[in-house]
């Protein structure tokens, strides 16, 4: 007996001679489960409903797989690797089919030639449809030959790449073309049997993108602290191609303006467009591209039309307009654009045209974006705005608060010191906080709200505590605790290298500069396990108020093909969106392993490849230092620490008797010690322990004076001792002599 539905994995069909065509391949045995024959209409459930030709999958694949084009797995919302409702269909010729199109497919393709093309195909209302003929079921009449000729001279050589959308048919559900069927663009389809179709009603339209929320007025030119040369020069674009357009034809130029302005998430890229249009007196439609780009195709391509359609309609009114789209690259990413964006690029290309429409997108990833957005007549200028600096910082936080009543102890310049990495989104964040904590603390005080309340500087640095930049927002972040190097005892000559290669640039640039030398890009940590590498790390993050990206070594490597090269880049990135920050790369051998000795097919050396690029490639990194810590050292790749790199080795020796007692000292900080714990001569007996062992021992003897009695209230010498039978050393006499060899090396 036949199944009514069997649920299968989509996955994506390599067959060339598939792609586009409306056809998926199924296992024989499903097939004859489903009890349907090859080139059957078989209806397919995702996220959402269509309709495909099903014909037999080669024999010997796997039952559970139904092999689909990219079209099918858009027009279903779904990724590769997600399961697929399949069940027979029921498919009835259709009297008419209303499509949508690109402008250049809607003006120049005769709707006979879109229906020759459509025929043999079964079709579902909202679906996006190639028109690549379907040549393959033995039953097409379709003269494939034909439509291929009449659509090359109608579009020219992309026409393989045109793709419509089935905007309504009669009757409603799927259907096939047939000779007999009336094909016609929707915006053509003001009559006909199309038109006057009572049983399959248009679909409701998306409604109308809207403004993005944003104040009624926007923030005056005066206010875009750290980005105003940015604003300047858009101002500077927008005046001459909307009040001066005749002088740049006379010059040989086109008046048409596309800008991307790209920077971190959250600097301020939509505010400065918004401030910029108002300054010029220009009217705004804003796009918001990430929530077009979750609908399904249709939807969306009718949102981005509608957008399209009023800034166009504002143009030709005589007002000038700024069309923005926001965050771009998920709408139009560069990898596996989705058939949407060819929509969006064609719609965007007619649209600049427009003369009193200027063109703005903004990303926080440029490198991500489709490469045609690029093309000459588009998107052709770059504007960048910067992450701001502790004395922008200053200054936003100054514009920020000045309405708020502050208390006199409010420091802004220290708040702009603790905050390094935040961008203009995390500030208002950091400000909204303290104002909330500052009115619970008011009601706290007063009981009432009759007083006036102010904001304290212990209000917004307690909301430093719950706001992390958004640049931190993806990333594993290091935990200091409110250790600072001061706190670290012994390892004078470790410290003083610290600071000298990762504080000095960030608090003393101007020495650097007045005597011309480069900052050092980055240190070697190496010395036996558990002699306080890390435990160095966050004490100088914690001294220099750094952000800390720590990343351990094996985390990188991934098994596909250019991903763990991209995970390195994605890293620097981060850390250049945060500076000053530390990159913390911890057990650095498994990072950046000797290369050619790797039998990972490559993957080791390519890392090796893009982590030298990153640290001293074309473009120098600023504010970014880089901490690579192992306790293997002669397995790290040489290139890696040569001068450019981690050009400076730093051994963090075994601590000796004098620094065991400081490790000791600090460790039991908050354990309460018998008068007969001698720690000075207990730091003396401890041949062997490492700075982990030593914290390990003082938990160990609290343990034990807990087994004793729950009660207990110090930890005396018996308890150390019994400790000490569990706690052994860890550091070998051979790991030591290597680490020597090494150092003396």
């Amino acid at each position: 007996m036949a199944s009514s539905s069997i649920t299968l994995t989509a996955r994506l069909s390599t067959s060339a001679s598939d792609t586009r065509r409306g056809v998926v391949r199924l296992h024989p045995e499903v097939l004859d489960a489903l009890g349907l024959r090859s080139w059957d209409a078989v209806q397919l459930t995702g996220s959402r409903v269509t309709v495909a030709l099903a014909a037999a999958a080669k024999v010997g694949g796997p039952t559970g797989v139904i092999l689909v084009d990219d079209i099918t797995l858009t027009n279903l919302g779904l990724a590769e690797g997600a399961e697929v409702v399949t069940s027979p269909a029921q498919v009835t010729a259709a009297r008419s089919v209303t499509v949508a199109g690109s402008r250049l497919a809607t003006a120049a393709v005769a709707p006979e030639t879109v229906r020759l093309a459509l025929t043999g195909k079964v079709l579902h209302t909202g679906d996006t449809v190639s028109l690549l003929p379907q040549d393959l079921a033995p039953s097409t009449t379709a003269n494939a030959g034909q439509v291929r000729s009449k659509l090359s001279t109608a579009i020219g050589m992309t026409w393989t790449n045109e793709l419509v959308t089935i905007a309504a048919s009669d009757p409603a559900g799927a259907v096939a073309v047939h000779p007999s069927t009336v094909v016609a663009w929707r915006d053509q389809a003001g009559s006909g049997p199309a038109a006057e179709s009572t049983s399959a009603p248009q679909p409701p339209p998306a409604p109308a993108e809207q403004p993005a929320p944003h104040p009624s007025s926007p923030v005056a030119m005066s206010d875009l602290v750290g980005s105003r040369e940015t604003a300047d020069r858009l101002t500077e674009w927008l005046r001459l191609s909307f009040d001066q357009p005749e002088l740049l034809e006379r010059l040989g130029a086109k008046p048409h303006l596309g800008v991307l302005l790209s920077g971190p998430s959250g600097v301020g890229k939509a505010t400065v467009v918004r401030s910029v249009a108002g300054a010029v007196g220009a009217e705004l439609v804003e796009i918001a591209a990430p929530s077009v780009s979750a609908l399904e195709a249709a939807a969306a391509a009718r949102r981005v039309q509608d957008a399209i359609s009023r800034a166009t309609t504002t143009a030709d009114s005589g007002r000038c307009c700024v069309l923005l789209l926001t965050d771009i690259d998920s709408l139009l990413p560069a990898t596996d654009p989705p058939p949407l964006a060819t929509v969006v690029l064609d719609s965007l290309r007619a649209a600049i045209t427009t003369a009193g429409l200027a063109l703005v997108v903004t990303s926080a990833r440029p490198q991500a974006l489709d490469p045609r957005l690029r093309e000459p007549g588009l998107v052709e200028r770059e504007l960048t705005v910067t992450p701001p600096d502790t004395r922008t910082r200053t200054d936003l936080l100054r514009v920020l608060l000045r309405d708020a009543p502050l208390d006199p102890d409010v420091e802004l310049g220290d708040l702009a010191e603790r905050t390094p990495g935040f961008v203009a989104a995390d500030l208002v964040a950091l400000c909204r906080e303290a104002a909330v904590r500052a009115a619970l603390r008011h009601q706290s005080d007063t009981g009432d709200t009759g007083s006036e309340p102010r904001v304290r500087h212990q209000d917004c640095l307690e909301a430093l505590s719950s706001v992390r930049p958004i640049s931190m927002s993806a990333s594993d972040t290091l935990q200091t605790g409110g250790l600072t190097l001061d706190e670290v005892g012994d390892m004078a000559e470790v410290k003083q290298s610290l600071t000298e290669t990762v504080l000095w640039p960030l608090q003393y640039p101007d020495a650097f500069t007045r005597l011309g030398v480069e900052p050092p890009r980055g240190i070697l940590l190496h010395g036996p396990p558990g002699c306080g590498k890390t435990f160095l790390v966050r004490a100088l993050a914690g001294s220099g108020r750094l952000n800390v990206l720590s990343v351990k070594g094996a985390e990188l490597m991934d098994k596909w093909v250019g991903e763990s090269e991209r995970a390195v880049r994605e890293l620097f990135l981060r850390a250049a969106n945060a500076a000053p920050a530390l990159v913390f790369l911890d057990e650095v051998d498994a990072l950046a392993p000797r290369r050619g000795q790797s039998s990972d097919s490559g993957v080791g050396d390519r890392v090796v490849a893009a982590l030298l690029t990153e640290l001293d490639g074309v473009e120098p990194m600023r504010d970014v230092v880089v901490v690579g810590a192992t306790n293997r050292p002669e397995l790290v790749d040489p290139a890696l620490l040569r001068p450019g790199r981690l050009e400076r080795a730093v051994p963090v020796p075994p601590p000796d008797a004098a620094a065991r007692r400081e490790i000791l000292r600090a460790a039991s900080r908050n354990t309460p010690l018998a008068p007969d714990v001698d720690l000075d001569e207990l730091a003396g007996t401890l041949e062997g322990y490492s700075a982990a062992d030593c914290t390990a021992l003082v938990r160990e003897a609290a343990l034990t004076a807990m087994r004793e009695s729950l009660d207990a209230s110090a930890v005396t010498a018996a308890h150390v001792n019994t400790a000490r039978t569990s706690v052994r050393p860890s550091l070998d006499p051979a790991q030591i002599s290597d680490f020597d060899t090494y150092r003396q090396r």
